[in-house]
Formats: structure tokens, C-alpha cells, sequence
């Protein structure tokens, strides 16, 4: 993805309407955005394909908004994450047409189209769990990668995600997200042959210690290929496993061309 500041810059001194001292001068600090309160760093999306992601959680609705405004003016794309009602109306004025999931909590404009091929499977437990599980299906939705969501299939009725072997055997990528015992991650993990993102959310009661139960039942998995991240963290088990995905599809689009170059 081409920065839409710096296509502009070039394109005006191609077309001869600045002079060459000008567009380096607008082009000194194009890497970074200094404000007030914040340093937008605008080239994270070419050095990690993916642009920087607005936390609205402690910021005011107005730097939420600021900041995903400029993001989204120079590449086109924002996502923005634990928005609260403040921070939707007020990046609503900002990105015009941002698109709100109110249960992920999430605002975003800019989704490419999704690439076709397995998608990112997100399991989430229970109903209780899915305002994380939106939150990394969102995640994924921004990165152009196809995704599916089965909801409530969590081990207290373990048919219920046995019953689903077909979705998960289409998979690319899989996201668990489950709170209380955190035991789904360890069930899915050995019914697939593809990597599975566990991630332990805060639902349950005293004993589950706000997620840390979940957490190092995750941790603990005895089944092989579980990767975790941090309690409620949606966005992380999205992000890593959009990645793995992609990563995925690159090279099974290569061992085809490479195919059909052998025959």
C-alpha cells in the first residue's frame, strides 16, 4: 500500500504544479506525524503492512478521532479499538462512513475486498465471550483476510463444536476465544492440523481470577500448536492470526504457480 501523501507529493512534482525544494521539504517528516499529544506513525504500514491501530481507551473522544482521521486520510484505511460512545460519534465525524460493531467495540473504514481461500475460523465459547471474538473478527476483516465465527460451541456441551468438524476442517487459521476454564482452545487444537490463537477473556466467576484461570489453562494446553495471547485480547489473536493466514495463502498461491511451471 502507497501512502496517499507521499503519491501525491511525487505525483505533483512528476506533473510539475510543486518544485522539487517543495515536495522535500513535505517529505522530511512523512514517516511520523507529530501532534500535541500524539506521534502518528504513518510508515508502520509499509514496514509492517498494516497501519497503526487507534486504542480509544483513555484517550478523549477528540485525539481518537484526530488520529484516525489522519490515518485514514493518508493510507486509506483505520481501525479503532475499546471505542466507547464518545469516541464513535466523534470518529464518525472524522472518517465519514467508519463502520461501528458496537459488541467488538470497534470502528473501521477501509476494508479491501477479501481474498478468496480458507478463511480464519474464530470459535468463541460463549455467547458472554463474544464481545473479544467480534473484536478479533473485525481484526481480520480489516487485513482482507475471509473469516467465519461459530459461536457457543464452548466444552459444556462439547458437541456442539464436534458437530462443526466441517467448518473447522476448512480453516486456514483458528482463534479460540473462551473465558471460565479455558479448556475449548485445548479441544479444537486436537481435532485440526492448522495453527489455533487461544485467547482467555475475563467472563467467569471468583475463581477464575478475571481470565487468569482461562489464561494458563491456555498455557498448560496439552495439545500441540496453541499459541495464546493476553486475557481479552481480541485484537492481538486477530492481528497474528490474519498474519499466519495470509502467510499461508502467499504460499499456497506460490506451490501452485510453481506447479504449473513444473508441468
Amino acid at each position: 500500500m502507497i501512502d496517499r501523501f507521499l503519491r501525491t507529493t511525487l505525483a505533483a512534482v512528476a506533473e510539475g504544479r510543486i518544485e522539487v525544494d517543495d515536495a522535500c521539504r513535505r517529505l522530511a517528516d512523512w514517516r511520523h506525524e507529530r501532534l500535541p499529544f500524539a506521534t502518528i506513525d504513518h510508515h508502520r504500514v509499509h514496514r509492517n503492512g498494516f497501519p497503526e491501530v487507534v486504542y480509544c481507551d483513555g484517550k478523549t473522544p477528540d485525539q481518537a478521532a484526530t488520529v484516525a482521521g489522519r490515518i485514514h486520510e493518508r493510507c486509506g484505511r483505520v481501525l479503532a479499538t475499546r471505542a466507547g460512545e464518545g469516541h464513535v460519534a466523534a470518529i464518525r465525524r472524522a472518517v465519514p462512513g467508519a463502520r461501528h460493531n458496537p459488541v467488538a467495540r470497534t470502528l473501521s473504514a477501509g476494508a479491501p475486498a477479501p481474498f478468496q481461500g480458507a478463511p480464519v475460523v474464530v470459535v468463541t465459547a460463549g455467547t458472554s465471550d463474544l464481545p473479544v471474538a467480534e473484536e478479533a473478527v473485525e481484526t481480520v476483516r480489516m487485513f482482507g483476510e475471509p473469516v467465519e465465527h461459530l459461536v457457543d460451541v464452548g466444552v459444556a456441551g462439547i458437541h456442539r463444536v464436534l458437530e462443526r468438524s466441517d467448518v473447522l476442517d476448512t480453516a486456514g487459521t483458528i482463534v479460540v476465544v473462551a473465558g471460565m476454564d479455558g479448556a475449548l482452545p485445548s479441544v479444537v487444537a486436537g481435532l485440526v492440523k492448522v495453527p489455533v490463537v487461544a485467547v482467555p477473556t475475563s467472563v467467569g466467576y471468583g475463581a477464575s481470577f478475571e481470565g487468569l484461570a482461562a489464561l494458563l489453562t491456555m498455557l498448560n494446553s496439552c495439545a500441540a500448536g496453541v499459541t495464546v495471547v493476553n486475557i481479552d485480547n481480541g485484537f492481538g489473536a486477530g492481528f497474528a492470526a490474519a498474519r499466519i493466514n495470509g502467510l499461508r495463502r502467499q504460499a499456497a498461491a506460490g506451490e501452485e504457480a510453481n506447479r504449473g511451471v513444473r508441468s
